[in-house]
């Protein structure tokens, strides 16, 4: 079972050519906007019509230009869902659900939209309109309806991006049940990479018409193949990049050289490190003690009762909250720079926080000549940053217990950029 596209439309300002097989598991399409996607799908659905080239749907001819084949949409066999869900506001949401049925006898018909009000959970709105439903009441009424028509194919249209964030979780819940049984093949686009990474199993990524990555999600985000890749799938840390003599990388914006596994044959043009596999970790030996509940004063490094409080109070697991060793000594050894690659000094120079994470702006090297290299974290976050020390080097992402066991120690911190974890990238 699968669909397999190969397409080629030119328009005003935009040539899209794209090429990409659908294979069972839910494919998703990611790009910037203006990148080709909801083309693409109006091209598979039938509703736009491409210059050249051919769609096959499990078997099934749906376009060939060299054979002038070109069947129209209602004889596709797939279901699309928009991003406005686009019932028909005059119809109820069971006659929404036959719209596509009409040629099914009446009991046949019935059956249908019965069994998708019960799996939509949508029992005892048969005889609404649109009108007095919700958002999320509207879109899996927009989603049975694409169902009820038992297709081949099923094209998703950033089905969620008009939902709330309540709305979004236990609609895309529902909609991994119903893909784990659906035979057919599935295109899922979205502007949300971590929705994408839960739905999909593969990716195709578009740029300016063109596919630039296709394979197993996994291979994409851990190893992106161009610079536009990696911003695309959520990279945000980059920099011009050589070889130097010694074998290392030197990152010029950021002005520390590198060791990196990666291999690559020609000289690098871009090195880059996505935010949350930067890790950021405190001064010293004295302090990594303090953050494992160690006799070592958090108080006299900080000046702080507050700081200390915060520090002695950790479990003493806290493996189980930063990811580093149990032990005091196996800590403090981790906190400096000997042994150890891609370790530098590091200066907070703002931060951003959610309910979960903070978000690190950060200085590699000696401290700027003004600005915030002598205020603790916590003046940062409420007095703001100095607008002399607005420049930095990398963003990291910390999760709030991580960072509420160091946010008062002392600058310089230490941000160890992995070796293991950093991209290259010609040109």
């Amino acid at each position: 079972m699968s669909l397999e596209v190969a397409i080629e439309k030119k328009v005003p300002g935009f040539s899209l050519a794209v090429k990409f097989t659908a294979d069972g598991a839910p494919v998703g399409l990611l790009g910037s906007s203006g990148s080709g996607k909801t083309m693409t799908l109006r091209a598979i659905a039938g509703l736009e019509t491409p210059d050249r080239g051919r769609i096959v749907l499990h078997g099934r001819v749906l376009y060939d230009s060299d054979q002038g084949i070109d069947l129209p949409a209602r004889e596709r066999r797939i279901g699309l869902l928009f991003q406005n869900y686009a019932l028909f506001p005059h119809l109820t949401v069971a006659e929404n659900i036959a719209f596509g049925l009409q040629r099914l006898p009446a009991q046949d018909r019935n059956d249908r939209v019965a069994k998708q009000l019960a799996a939509a959970h949508l029992d005892g709105l048969a005889n609404r309109y649109p009108a007095t439903l919700s958002g999320g009441e509207q879109q899996r009424v927009a989603l049975a309806r694409a169902l009820a028509i038992e297709p081949a194919a099923l094209l998703l249209d950033e089905p969620f991006s008009a939902l709330d964030t309540h709305l979004r979780g236990a609609l895309e819940r529902q909609l991994r049940e119903t893909l784990g049984s659906y035979q057919g093949s599935t295109i899922f686009v979205s502007h949300n990479l971590e929705e994408a990474y839960r739905v999909c199993e593969e990716l195709v990524v578009l740029t300016a018409g063109a596919v630039a990555a296709r394979g197993p999600k996994e291979e994409i985000f851990r190893y992106p193949p161009s610079l536009e890749v990696a911003r695309l799938t959520g990279c945000k840390n980059f920099s011009r990049a050589r070889r130097d003599p010694s074998g290392r990388v030197e990152a010029l914006d950021w002005g520390c050289a590198l060791r990196v596994t990666q291999r690559f044959s020609n000289q690098p043009g871009h090195i880059a490190i996505r935010a949350h596999h930067i890790r950021v970790r405190p001064p010293g030996p004295a302090s990594a003690k303090a953050m494992t509940g160690t006799p070592a004063s958090a108080k006299a490094m900080t000046g702080t009762p507050a700081s200390a409080k915060a520090m002695t109070g950790m479990p003493t697991s806290a493996k189980a909250m930063t990811g580093m060793p149990t032990s005091a000594d196996a800590m403090a050894g981790m906190s400096t720079t000997e042994g150890r690659d891609n370790v530098f000094p590091c200066w907070l120079v703002a931060m951003t926080e959610t309910p979960f994470r903070v978000t690190l702006d950060l200085r590699i090297g000696p401290p700027s000549a003004e600005g915030t290299a002598g205020m603790p974290a916590t003046a940062i976050a409420t007095e703001g940053t100095p607008a002399s020390a607005t420049t930095f080097h990398v963003q990291a992402e910390v999760y709030k217990q991580e960072w509420e066991a160091f946010c008062d120690l002392p600058q310089p911190w230490q941000v160890e950029l992995p070796p293991d974890r950093l991209f290259l990238f010609p040109g």
